[in-house]
């Protein structure tokens, strides 16, 4: 039974969330907030820059932010209760009072006084059910001086019609106050405009109500923060009205979207001035004023499928528009931003379709740029300039289908750091370097020399033409990037997958510390594809064979570093065991005993690696040349024997006993 009753009471709660307004579940939890300075109190976050208030949501209440600006937390009793001196929180209600009187009391006195003077005063105090959308002392405050002054003229009828638009023959609480709805004012039943968001505020004609639900004996008072006006021009009028507007008004008649602004529906949109369409480069303009696809894009791209009052917004939000690609419409301070800029020059134009923000920018969509802007758009402006050198420019703002891959800005900081390597300290002579010496390059890294027979290189580049020198500094020129090694052979093998084989054979074989430790050493490195071509169980033989494998390796390991562009045709190299390896070189490829050196100059600390995809077999001729030199050897070794053994004969210093 208890469970039961669990059950159907989470099931109320659950309802009665689902059913709790935007507005009402932020009172909701401003009231838990308020609630350890006693009873019926709301937290309030405050703007200390312009006094203004909200009545906080979770989020808010964490971040103590509103449109970028930080606030600080006050205490205020919820709407409809007071304070009582000498007690905690807002224990009483408010005394159920007419209209009249209760402007008094939320912040409307001024409205309290115009309604006097536009002899309103007799109607909201005496019997009806009234809502009164009361603007703020601030609000009366903040009309041009002009439009005061003609409102409150001797001719109060102005007045009175005015306030009248204010005014809904019903009473309407916040929970009545739909996103979307509209009620027939008391001005000529002109309607007022609503639109609850999910935030919790609410609007009235996009002014905010500050202080909602402040009941009355004859109906309630809503606070808003300006005075409202009535509408009657739908979206398009108001384009179409307003010269500043003359370049949009053409855009969207070329796009054929006139129509779309006339009918039913609820739009926003973020209105281009002509000045926002000077500001864009004729040749970019003439392009998408020409291109029928890319101008409704473009114009799309200012449209949201609601309406979205300024008010409304306390943080910025992504908002999808009716191109497709999302805004962010946002704040700061008391500016409204898109995409962070705060672009926004008049706001709030209310239509009876939508509403209107003049912005100083052309917001150009993704879609209506060619693939130069795009570039231009994003982080890869190296790669941008790199391909603009090279004489594309043709095919980045051309109508050619194409898909640029394009590196990031931050991928070049490797390639900065790689030319700093290629500079080193001292003004140097090709014809002073010498084998083995070392150079400090401005990237702190010591670059090798090494000279052969037929180059003189520096690290795996050579260099391949004459000196220039210069005033200060000398230019070598290279046949290649510099690639400094970052680590031993050992490490450069494990760094990569292609030699997982090798690995293995060579820990196999105990060999990973002659290759861990200082020395130079050239490896014709075989892959993994060199490996899995040897006959079918073979490397498993090999495996389980140490010395034969040992032997195996150290045939592919060369004695002194020799890069690429010390190789040339007839060069042999002696391996740490068996008989010297022969290079050639043909089509400007080389080869190891016959066998294509596929990635060469793999720099090491200790050597340098070339991986080839073949096992190296000892070449015929070096087998049968390592057999004569060995026959060589011998033979005078016999003929130096026998010349010492005449030599003592002859000199008579030995004889038999």
């Amino acid at each position: 039974m208890n469970v039961l009753v669990s059950v159907l009471g989470l099931s109320l709660v659950l309802v009665a969330c689902a059913t709790q307004s935007p507005y009402q579940a932020v009172l909701r939890h401003s009231r838990i907030r308020g609630s350890q300075q006693g009873p019926n109190v709301c937290a309030m976050q405050r703007l200390s820059d312009s006094n203004r208030k909200y009545f906080t949501n979770c989020k808010q209440w964490y971040h103590r932010k509103v449109c970028g600006k930080p606030t600080v937390i006050s205490y205020e009793c919820c709407p409809g209760y007071e304070r009582i001196p000498g007690t905690r929180g807002c224990p009483a209600e408010l005394p159920l009072v007419n209209i009249y009187n209760t402007l008094a009391v939320v912040g409307a006195s001024t409205t309290q006084m115009y309604s006097e003077r536009a002899k309103l005063k007799e109607e909201i105090e005496g019997p009806g059910s009234f809502t009164f959308f009361a603007p703020s002392n601030k609000a009366w405050a903040a009309l041009p001086t002009e439009i005061l002054d003609a409102l409150v003229s001797n001719v109060n009828i102005e007045l009175l019609n005015a306030l009248h638009y204010h005014m809904v023959n019903r009473r309407l609480t916040s929970e009545e106050l739909k996103h979307g709805s509209s009620f027939a004012s008391m001005y000529l039943d002109f309607p007022v405009h609503i639109h609850h968001y999910s935030n919790g505020i609410v609007t009235v004609n996009c002014a905010r109500l500050i202080k909602p639900d402040q009941r009355a004996s004859n109906g309630i008072v809503h606070v808003v923060d300006r005075v409202i006006t009535a509408i009657s021009n739908n979206v398009n009028a108001i384009i179409d009205l307003d010269d500043n507007l003359e370049r949009l008004r053409a855009a969207m008649a070329a796009a054929g979207l006139t129509s779309l602004l006339e009918g039913e529906g609820s739009y926003t949109v973020f209105a281009p001035t002509n000045e926002a369409f000077q500001k864009i480069p004729q040749e970019t303009l003439n392009r998408i004023l020409g291109d029928p696809v890319a101008l409704r894009d473009l114009l799309n791209f200012h449209m949201l499928r609601h309406v979205q009052c300024s008010e409304s917004i306390v943080s910025g939000s992504a908002m999808e528009t009716l191109q497709g690609a999302t805004l962010e419409v946002g704040c700061d301070g008391d500016q409204m931003t898109l995409n962070g800029k705060a672009i926004v020059t008049k706001r709030d134009q209310l239509g009876t379709n939508g509403v209107v923000h003049y912005v100083s920018e052309l917001l150009i969509p993704d879609s209506a740029k060619v693939l130069l802007e795009l570039a231009e758009g994003s982080s890869v402006t190296v790669a941008t300039k790199l391909f603009v050198d090279a004489g594309l420019v043709s095919h980045l703002k051309g109508s050619e289908a194409l898909t640029m891959l394009a590196p990031l800005d931050e991928a070049f900081k490797e390639l900065r750091k790689l030319l700093r390597n290629h500079l080193v300290k001292g003004q140097l002579s090709s014809q002073a370097l010498y084998h083995g010496q070392e150079l400090e390059t401005l990237g702190g890294l010591r670059l090798r020399v090494f000279v052969y027979r037929n180059n003189l290189c520096i690290e795996n580049a050579c260099i391949a033409a004459h000196d220039k020198t210069g005033r200060f500094a000398t230019l070598f020129t290279v046949d290649k990037l510099l690639t400094p090694p970052t680590g031993t052979i050992m490490d450069v093998l494990k760094d990569d997958d292609r030699f997982s084989l090798l690995v293995g054979a060579l820990q196999t074989a105990g060999m990973t510390q002659l290759l861990s430790q200082q020395g130079a050493l050239s490896l014709f490195a075989p892959t993994n594809e060199a490996f899995n071509a040897l006959p079918p169980g073979e490397l498993s033989r090999l495996m389980r064979n140490g010395v034969e494998l040992s032997a195996l390796l150290r045939y592919h390991l060369g004695e002194g570093l020799l890069v690429s562009g010390g190789m040339s045709s007839h060069t042999r190299v002696r391996p740490l065991q068996g008989a010297r390896l022969e290079l050639a070189v043909r089509n400007y490829t080389v080869y190891v005993n016959k066998v294509a050196i596929a990635d060469a100059d793999r720099m090491a600390t200790n050597g340098v690696v070339h991986a080839i995809g073949s096992i190296l077999k000892p070449l015929r001729e070096s087998l049968l040349q390592s057999h004569d030199s060995h026959m060589t050897q011998a033979c005078r070794r016999i003929i130096r024997v026998r010349s010492w053994s005449m030599n003592v004969v002859s000199s008579g210093s030995y004889r038999l006993a």
